[in-house]
């Protein structure tokens, strides 16, 4: 795997592909947020489950309970991506021009970052890494990458927007819910970028995926992992997760 490179220092990338000057100085600094994010979190004390349920089968990967089950979901996505991606920059150079590559770099970058983050969070309470199934993927074919990438960056917008209210309204799930819509903004530039990719660079940001009241749309935990099943070999238990 290349050497990481922080976002901000390429020219090219995420950024140009959202286009102007105004965007890329809003652009979210993400490195140095999620390394201030990350200690903020770090020194916040995690909630313990209250409720300890068996797993519905030894062989399932059981993300937990209240906020620290909330996070495991987060941090099972955030692999996922971060799997997708890596693969992306390691076999798709055939199948994407340079600009396009360094979106997906500037992609594997944050969602590696994600991964991490919540890693470090989680501590040993984190689940271990999970198998990722991607034989349903063409990584040398342009439109099974891109598709791909939309259906994951909408599905983990959705999935932000669909947990959010899981989390407990005490000290600690305030800041999880605070560090989660840091993330989830930066999970929608995702998106939009891929969004423009696929129109190519017809200024399509998923206008769809907005509603008539102008909210993104959100998803249970139950729909987000059935829908990323297809896409992860390990088994999951989610059943103790907050409804």
């Amino acid at each position: 795997m290349r050497e990481q490179t922080k976002p901000e220092e390429r020219e090219g990338g995420l950024m140009k592909s959202l286009g102007g000057p105004m965007q890329r100085r809003t652009f979210f600094r993400y490195a140095g947020a999620t390394a201030a994010a990350t200690t903020l979190l770090l020194t916040t004390s995690c909630d313990e489950d209250d409720e300890v349920t068996p797993p519905m089968n030894d062989k399932a990967v059981d993300l937990g309970s209240g906020d620290i089950g909330i996070l495991n979901y987060a941090y099972a996505l955030e692999q996922l991506e971060a799997a997708f991606y890596t693969a992306v920059v390691a076999e798709s150079a055939s199948a994407l021009s340079a600009d396009e590559m360094m979106v997906m770099q500037d992609l594997m970058a944050h969602e590696v970052a994600h991964r991490e983050f919540f890693k470090a969070a989680l501590g040993n309470k984190a689940i271990p890494d999970l198998e990722v199934d991607f034989s349903s993927i063409n990584f040398k074919d342009k439109n099974s990458v891109l598709q791909t990438a939309k259906t994951f960056e909408d599905l983990g917008v959705a999935a932000y927007n669909g947990a959010g209210k899981l989390f407990t309204d005490t000290g600690a799930g305030l800041t999880y819910l605070l560090m989660g819509g840091k993330i989830v903004s930066v999970e929608a530039r995702h998106a939009a970028a891929i969004h423009d990719l696929i129109s190519e660079n017809a200024r399509a940001y998923g206008a769809e995926m907005v509603d008539a009241n102008g909210l993104d749309r959100a998803m249970s935990p139950t729909e987000v992992l059935g829908a990323a099943g297809a896409f992860i070999a390990t088994e999951i238990n989610f059943s103790n997760l907050p409804k």
